[in-house]
């Protein structure tokens, strides 16, 4: 069965272009005004506007209002905000808050609207779609927007997917990242980790071992590739130590393990920094031995 807002979300998305920057060439201003007189703008007053309590995004960059804030006292709102009108003459935000937030900053009255009747349920859903269809939202906000929609509509991962015009795989792993203890959940929020760091880290199932890991992350500035190899090889202390090590390792002493593996053409392992540690030198099968051999005896002669 079909679920979904019918003519009511089509005419929202048809209007709606997300316009993180403000500043745009005259043509396109030109353009955008026309539209949104042919969809009926109305300068409402400021302070008649409430946010929309089921905002999926709670967090808004202060340095980055604070531009847009400038932005909009030069050029004022370009890009109307949508509201639903509601029976005691206030107004919720549908889409544009950021915007709304940064007209108040602006020291503005009124703001350009365009006014829409929906349902509460309508406007609860059309809130977070359309929050979910960018792409800056942070993704425990949109995880959790996501499983807002499934546990309110009864919506599949399917369903969401196509609904966001995402893929169902990045619904399933986005859904995932709130399997994460609070504690690393924190530090995606604050953007400290990314998603896919998340990711990795879901799959640990201690959860004293998963900020351990999450920390270490960070302190090490590990990419998602560093933290899936160190997981893969068991994410022990002796293999954090060592990819600690690797990792403040000069320059010059990455080089020296690239030349001898070049030279004695086998793996060489350094482990330390330029004032203390160890080199390995492996061997897999007598040639490579015989061959380590008949190097040295070159060096000694």
């Amino acid at each position: 069965m079909k679920r979904g807002l019918g003519k009511g979300l089509d005419a929202l998305f048809s209007i709606y272009e997300d316009d993180e920057d403000v500043k745009v060439a005259d043509k396109k201003v030109e353009k955008k005004e026309e539209v949104a007189q042919n969809q009926g703008v109305a300068e409402i007053d400021i302070r008649k506007i409430d946010p929309n309590k089921n905002q999926p995004r709670k967090k808004f960059d202060a340095n980055s209002l604070k531009e847009l804030a400038e932005s909009i006292k030069q050029h004022g709102v370009i890009q109307p905000i949508i509201v639903n009108e509601e029976k005691d003459g206030r107004y919720v935000i549908i889409a544009g808050e950021r915007r709304f937030r940064a007209s108040i900053t602006a020291g503005l009255k009124t703001i350009p609207a365009i006014v829409r009747k929906y349902s509460p349920r309508e406007v609860k859903e059309v809130a977070l779609i359309e929050n979910l269809q960018r792409e800056d939202l942070n993704p425990i906000e949109a995880g959790r927007a996501i499983k807002e929609l499934m546990d309110e509509y009864n919506f599949t991962q399917e369903e969401v997917a196509d609904k966001i015009g995402k893929s169902r795989p990045l619904v399933a792993n986005t859904l995932r990242l709130l399997n994460l203890c609070p504690e690393v959940i924190a530090f995606i929020e604050v953007n400290q980790l990314s998603a896919g760091h998340g990711k990795c880290l879901v799959a640990i199932e201690e959860k004293d071992r998963q900020i351990e890991l999450a920390k270490f992350v960070i302190e090490n500035k590990l990419t998602v590739r560093d933290l899936e190899k160190l997981i893969k090889d068991g994410a022990t202390k002796a293999k954090m130590k060592e990819q600690k090590e690797k990792i403040a390792q000069s320059i010059e002493l990455k080089e020296l393990g690239h030349r001898m593996q070049r030279l004695f053409r086998t793996k060489v392992k350094i482990v330390g920094d330029d004032n203390k540690g160890k080199i390995s030198i492996a061997y897999f099968n007598t040639d490579d031995l015989d061959r380590i051999c008949s190097f040295l005896d070159k060096l000694e002669r």
